[in-house]
């Protein structure tokens, strides 16, 4: 136990109120920031199917908002990754054990993959529905972004498809994701939870 109290005090930004280390303020930023963008854009892109069609003008508000909060967490994602790579987080501490490390690595890099290929799928399949992201529901309701590809329905249907599975994916890894988090915090009394805090 002695060894491991040891290799805490190591981890960096060790403190009273973060035992086991903590990531720094921009990769916290990063995070918090990554949260709130997908606490607007999956609630709103679950709902959208039952947004009555008219008038349409209302829906497209919906759209709009999922469209753009979507992007934004691919810009947000990038950004984040290559600042994770120039600035990697203080390591697990040794008291965790090994499958929990394996477990909380597969949910990070999951989500990582999710919220890359969830907002490309989103994309390129608005415009193979014909709707790109343009005049109503252009970025942030302000920048017209040039179509990828022609109107293709059957495509469109596929990625719909597609979009949807990797939606409901990122929902149940975010559970996974929170659940871990109140585990460490409430049950493991760790100071898992306080790294990004």
């Amino acid at each position: 136990h002695g060894m491991s109290v040891a290799t805490a005090r190591v981890l960096a930004g060790t403190d009273a109120a973060h035992p086991d280390g903590q990531y720094g303020t921009v990769a916290k930023w990063f995070h918090w920031v990554t949260l709130v963008l997908m606490a607007l854009t999956l609630p709103v892109g679950f709902v959208i199917k039952y947004i009555a069609d008219e008038p349409f003008a209302t829906k497209m508000v919906f759209y709009a908002v999922h469209e753009s909060a979507g992007l934004t967490i691919l810009f947000v994602t990038i950004a984040r990754l290559v600042w994770r790579i120039a600035n990697p987080p203080p390591p697990l501490p040794e008291h965790i054990p090994a499958q929990m490390r394996l477990a909380a690595s597969t949910v990070h890099w999951l989500l990582y993959l999710g919220l890359i290929v969830q907002p490309i799928l989103g994309f390129t399949m608005t415009n193979a529905f014909g709707f790109p992201m343009q005049g109503a529901t252009a970025y942030l309701g302000l920048i017209d972004i040039p179509a990828i590809m022609a109107e293709n329905q059957g495509l469109a249907e596929t990625l719909k498809t597609l979009h949807t599975w990797v939606g409901y994916s990122i929902a149940a890894l975010l559970v996974a994701h929170i659940a871990g988090a109140v585990y460490h915090h409430a049950l493991r009394r760790d100071g898992t939870l306080m790294r990004m805090l």
